[in-house]
Order: C-alpha cells, then structure tokens, then sequence
C-alpha cells in the first residue's frame, strides 16, 4: 500500500497559533511530510481564505476544533464546507458533522494536566455519543504539560521532544473497550501553536516551533493507490480519499523521533483473502486466520487483543494464529518508548461485536 505521512491537529494564526498557513506549511515541507491537516479553533476561516490545497508538494487540509460551552469536549473535524454550529452540545455537533458528510475525532480525550492554571485540562465527557469517527489516542502538547514540574520544566522547554514517551493507559483501555463494539480510528495529534515565552521579561523564546513539533507524532494513512500530487484539478479526489482511508482506519500512528516507522504493516491473511487495518472479519474458528506484524527495523513488539497482551519479542516480525475473537492491534517500543501503534483488527461474531 502506498504509505503518506501527516501532521493532525495543528493551529495557526487564525485561533491561538503563532505561524501564518505559508509558515506552517514551509516547516511541513523542510521535513518531509505529505499532508497538513490544521484545526483552528470553531472557525472554517483558514479554509474560506483558500489555503487548503496542494501548497509546496503537501496537501494542506482544513478542519476545525470544536468545544461546548464550558470549553469541554474538544472536537477534530473534517471534511466540512461550513461550521456546524455554536452553543450545542458536544452530542449535537457530534451527530451534525456525521451528517454532513464530515468526519470527526475526539481531542485529547483524558487530558489532565494540572502545572499551568492558565492552561487547564479539556477532557471529553460527552461519551454517550456514537457519533464520532475517532480519537486521538497520543496529542504531543497534553502529554508534554502533564508531565511537567517545577523540576523538570527547563528540561522539557530545552528539548519537548525527548519527553515524550507513550500514549496515555486509560486512553489505551478505553479505546480497546470502544473496538470490541464498533470500529474507533486512533490517530495521533501534535496539538502545535508554537507558544511564546517570556525569558526573564526581556524577550520571547519560541519554545515549540512547527518545525520541532512536526518532527514526533505522526499518523501514517495507508491507500492502494498513489496520491496525484500538485494536481489542483484531483485535489478533491486526494482529499477525500486522505479521510476515507482515515474513517476506515486504514492508518497507524508512530513517533518518528525514535525511529523511521515507514514500512510499517499489521494485516490478516485467511486461505483467500487478506485484511488490513481497521477491517472487520468474522471469527472462523482455530488456526483459520493468521495476523502478521513487519517492523521497518528491530523493535519490542506487543500483540494485544482487546487490550490483553498476547504476543512479544524483540523482532521485526511475528506472525500469530489467531484462535479468539477480539480487538487485535500493535504496539512497537524502541526501548522504552512507544514508537509505533497500529489501528485494531477486529475479529468478531455476526452482531460486528468482538
């Protein structure tokens, strides 16, 4: 499959970030990546001025992050010609980007950071919504201020990069519980602004630059056929495909600090089919169904099934018959840091439950 790697959940000058879209997408380019996919906060503006498109060889892709009234519930979407709406519920923009045709993505669902008082934690609590089409299962920016501390915060503002380590537990479980019901796309977010800070009132220091940012927590999107780059007339074409692969979870998310992780592959093979990332297949019985894991290089890999490890070695492939239902997925760890966590396959009964 054809392999293109982005940066999610990006902000610009057009709600609380620092850099213009040309800076923004400059910075993707210097580092390689295929798509851009900005979310400024409840506005479309960023899209309305014309910068979505194909813009120095990266697709530029413009959603927004939606909140409820008491800046709860932030919300990732896509795919949108105009804003849903203001002073709903998070269960009614929910349902309303589903209708429109857009997708969506639940924002650092199980933020809890508590250093910055003028920045407070936004979980999502709106869970009896069936609406969404995913979560950001690792957001670089929640992680890097839940770990922070007096002790430690020189150290994480010189390198941000080297803080983070892993996707948080309770996000984990409770995506694995989500995938025993219903198919939820885990992707993975920067959350960049590009925040300023004051150095002993003198001066502002950039401490999180795009161009640092866009260096860790990728989501990878995997299509069976090549994008048609620079083509404004196939733009269109190239977008949605971006989001289809996205909503059928035809992706993995990684953190390319630690290691390349292209190449990457997590499928099912049967005697007559082969199934990919985000698929659904019907449990056939012992030893009828086999998962295959292929690492781009050595790594401790861990074949969890709902949640529950099954499977690990230090390797670039393992290869396992699969004898129970479940939510099946991946995680690769260089050391001790996540490094690769692939979408579930899930293997189940009739009802689509696993």
């Amino acid at each position: 499959m054809y392999e293109y790697i982005g940066a999610v959940h990006i902000h610009s000058t057009y709600s609380d970030g620092t850099g213009e879209v040309a800076d923004i997408v400059r910075c993707g380019s210097e580092v390689g990546l295929d798509f851009l996919m900005l979310s400024d906060h409840n506005s479309l503006r960023a899209k309305k001025d014309g910068h979505e498109g194909w813009r120095d060889d990266v697709m530029v892709l413009i959603g927004y992050e939606i909140n409820d009234r008491e800046d709860k519930n932030h919300y990732l979407a896509f795919g949108l010609d105009k804003e849903v709406g203001v002073r709903i519920t998070a269960q009614e923009y929910v349902r309303r980007v589903k209708e429109q045709g857009g997708i969506g993505f639940i924002a650092h669902p199980d933020e809890k950071r508590s250093s910055m008082p003028e920045h407070p934690p936004y979980p999502w609590n709106a869970w009896d919504s069936e609406d969404f089409d995913g979560i950001e299962i690792w957001n670089h920016m929640s992680e890097w201020a839940e770990g922070l501390t007096e002790e430690n915060k020189f150290q994480r503002f010189i390198h941000p990069l080297k803080s983070i380590i892993a996707p948080p537990p309770e996000t984990l479980r409770r995506w694995d519980e989500l995938n025993r019901v219903r198919r939820v796309v885990g992707i993975g977010g920067t959350d960049a602004h590009a925040h300023k800070a004051d150095v002993m009132g003198f001066f502002d220091v950039e401490v999180f630059p795009y161009k640092v940012m866009f260096k860790s927590v990728h989501t990878h999107v995997l299509l069976e056929e090549p994008l048609k780059r620079n083509s404004d007339q196939h733009f269109e074409e190239d977008k949605w495909r971006i989001y289809d692969a996205l909503r059928q979870g035809r992706c993995f998310v990684a953190n390319s600090y630690y290691g390349d992780p292209r190449g990457f592959a997590f499928y099912a093979t049967s005697a007559t089919e082969t199934h990919q990332q985000g698929d659904f297949v019907l449990f056939p019985g012992a030893g009828k169904l086999a998962l295959h894991i292929e690492l781009p290089q050595e790594a401790r890999v861990r074949l969890l099934c709902n949640g529950e490890l099954v499977d690990e070695g230090k390797k670039r492939e393992l290869t396992h018959s699969v004898s129970q239902q479940g939510a099946w997925r991946v995680e690769a760890w260089m050391e001790d840091k996540g490094w690769i966590y692939s979408n579930h396959i899930r293997i189940g009964d009739a009802d689509g439950r696993c």
